[in-house]
């Protein structure tokens, strides 16, 4: 579950993220999967085949599957709140409007929930919702809203007498609409499934769909700026943004942008704990979860962060940061607090529990195991050997759960141990293809944005749900050599006084999984999940990875496409910003900042691009601008043995 940054994202969007990403990178095939009748909307998910699943789930196992899939915690309240905070900009009523069924993927990159079909006109209260057949599920989980993983709830403080949808739609502020929205973890995580893919993406079928591949192909940035037009420059922020990506910080920004992909969910039960000391001063073996490794007090804590970060208990922690804007310093959310003030909490605690047992059976997904996958693995034995023996030496000291049983400080000696380990025909076996460990981006190489986020520490609102340890972790200090997109004679520089680190991802099916980085920078998006597309996907982006020099280096910056404004307080006109801009340039700025940037130049009179350019440069959080750069491990390789690794790589 992929990713955590603050930024004007939310003064900018006037409106925020908290994703699932970042959750738990975890273990891996879903089990095995069964084929769904063709015809009538499957009814009731009493079985676990009703959700693609070959093998049986204990009770506390489908507890947790329908926790995952449709729990909302109650969040539903926060997301109606965010629809007249934002003027309809944020909506999730008008996201699953059924006039979209049909072209849900091709738009919004959304999944349709198996088991609903288009509205064939308005309802009672002229709204266009999917016709959904019953789930059987307990009132509290509410019922489909059309798209996997949100829930459709009655709002108790209707009125229909003050109800007009066209009113509604136009302007929903002071208009409580019939319905509420909510969001499970199913939304983001739930994707299209690499060992059954979808005859038709736009309808598929339980047996089609992952419960924790992560749904790549969301293009998370439509769903924030729903009414807004490429006049705006918010538009650009929603809508240049990766799919597959989640900036899980949109909500309790801190000014760094930085939307990061949404991982896969595989080997939770093989993941590797480090002992870290906690917030009350004990010691505890965690997991290290988001890509900084800041969630690090257990999978519980870390999965109610989640559904915190998303509209749990937001009476309470929309009171300790400023959600949309971002103009108010952070104030730390209290567990205890929540615990006795926040019945959610208490009901969503309750689940977690079971929600981690159901992630510890997913396995991994073989390529050799979809259809015609044998196709893509005709290399010879002897070269998949050599690859093996690379992957020791070059990879596994950092991608491999299998570790020396005692530690060893010589490089030499480390790898003569990995190079016999990986011989051994049980060494992928339960290996989580990861060590779980942080390392600082100076050594990775790799864009500093998502290392920079400062939610989890001290004073900050995610405080408690992240260890002692991260929080004294020593900074990564000063990286320089930046790429300037204005002067790139004159490289910029950034210093990370605080944090400054990514944990190593795990490489689990990661012919199923590209495109590559923490980010989603390295490599070509398909849009496609088929076999072939994925395979298209992950060559592209192992060859980019292996040979820099295919990278795109800085024509991964991502700019706007066309002229846009920036409205900013304090000015009648808007700021007119050029087609060309690096979105980040902007959206990494504390929006406190914006009027003293603009103000000082209307002053001097030099409201010009490159002046206006340079005000936004000194004031940029994160100057980070090239996406697909870093982890160059490897790269220094002869192209044979890099052959023989991909050859490797594609069997993980």
């Amino acid at each position: 579950m992929t990713g955590t940054g603050r930024g004007i994202t939310l003064a900018l969007l006037g409106l925020a993220w908290a994703g699932l990403a970042g959750v738990a990178a975890t273990r891996g095939p879903e089990a095995g999967t069964r084929a769904q009748p063709t015809g009538a909307p499957q009814p009731r998910y009493d079985t676990d085949e009703d959700f693609g699943y070959g093998t049986r789930l204990s009770e506390v196992e489908r507890r947790g599957r329908d926790t995952w899939y449709f729990w909302t915690g109650g969040n539903e309240k926060f997301w109606v709140r965010m629809a007249e905070i934002t003027d309809g900009n944020v909506d999730l009523l008008n996201y699953v409007d059924s006039r979209r069924h049909g072209r849900r993927f091709r738009e919004l990159g959304a999944v349709t929930q198996p088991g609903c079909q288009a509205a064939t006109g308005p309802d009672a209260h002229g709204l266009w919702l999917d016709t959904c057949a019953p789930d059987g599920l307990p009132a509290e989980f509410g019922r489909p809203a059309g798209i996997v993983g949100l829930r459709r709830f009655d709002n108790p403080k209707f009125d229909p007498a003050k109800w007009n949808a066209d009113q509604y739609r136009a302007h929903p502020k002071g208009i409580e609409p019939p319905y509420l929205i909510g969001m499970a973890c199913g939304f983001c995580h739930v994707g299209f499934n690499p060992l059954h893919p979808p005859a038709d993406p736009e309808r598929p079928r339980w047996s089609e769909l992952a419960g924790a591949i992560g749904n790549q192909y969301w293009e998370e940035g439509r769903l924030f700026n729903l009414k807004m037009t490429s006049k705006d420059f918010r538009w650009h922020l929603g809508s240049r943004q990766p799919p597959g990506t989640s900036d899980t910080s949109r909500f309790a920004t801190d000014h760094v942008h930085n939307p990061s992909n949404i991982n896969a969910v595989f080997h939770l039960a093989h993941r590797p704990t480090v002992m870290e000391r906690m917030p009350d001063g004990t010691e505890r073996a965690v997991h290290h979860i988001l890509k900084d490794g800041a969630d690090s007090v257990g999978v519980a804590g870390a999965s109610l962060r989640v559904y915190v970060n998303i509209g749990m208990c937001a009476d309470i922690w929309l009171t300790r940061i400023d959600a949309v804007a971002g103009l108010v310093p952070q104030q730390p959310f209290r567990m205890a607090e929540a615990r006795e003030k926040c019945a959610d909490w208490r009901a969503t605690e309750a689940r977690m529990e079971a929600a981690e047992a159901f992630l510890r059976t997913i396995g991994p997904m073989p390529l050799a195991d979809a259809p015609g996958g044998a196709r893509y693995l005709g290399e010879p034995q002897d070269e998949v050997t050599q690859g093996g023996r690379v992957f020791a030496r070059e990879c596994a000291q950092c991608h491999s759960s299998k570790q020396p049983p005692s530690p060893l400080s010589d490089p030499g000696a480390r790898k003569a141990w990995f190079e016999e380990a990986v011989q051994s025909p049980d060494f992928l076996t339960d290996n989580f293809l990861s060590d779980d460990r942080r390392y600082s981006v100076r050594e990775l190489g790799t864009n500093v944005a998502r290392a920079m986020g400062t939610n989890a520490q001290k004073g900050n609102v995610w405080e408690e749900f992240s260890s002692e340890t991260y929080k004294q972790l020593p900074p990564a200090g000063t990286i320089t050599g930046l790429h300037n997109p204005q002067k790139p004679s004159e490289p910029l520089s950034v210093t990370v006084s605080k944090g400054g680190y990514y944990r190593t991802p795990s490489l689990v099916s990661m012919w199923a999984t590209a495109p590559y980085l923490h980010n989603n920078a390295l490599g070509t998006y398909v849009k496609d999940p088929s076999v072939a597309g994925r395979m298209a996907a992950f060559h592209d982006a192992v060859e980019k990875l292996l040979w820099p020099e295919k990278r795109l280096g800085v024509q991964s910056i991502i700019v706007t496409s066309t002229p846009s404004e920036l409205a900013v307080t304090g000015r009648d006109k808007p700021v007119q910003i050029p087609a060309g801009t690096p979105i980040d340039l902007i959206a990494r700025v504390d929006p406190t900042r914006l009027p003293a940037i603009v103000r000082n130049r209307i002053v001097l009179n030099l409201l010009s691009d490159e002046s206006l350019f340079r005000g936004f440069l000194r004031n940029n959080v994160a100057p980070d601008f090239v996406l697909d750069r870093g982890h160059y491990y490897g790269t220094q390789l002869g192209d044979e043995d890099k052959r023989a690794l991909i050859a490797y790589l594609k069997r993980l």
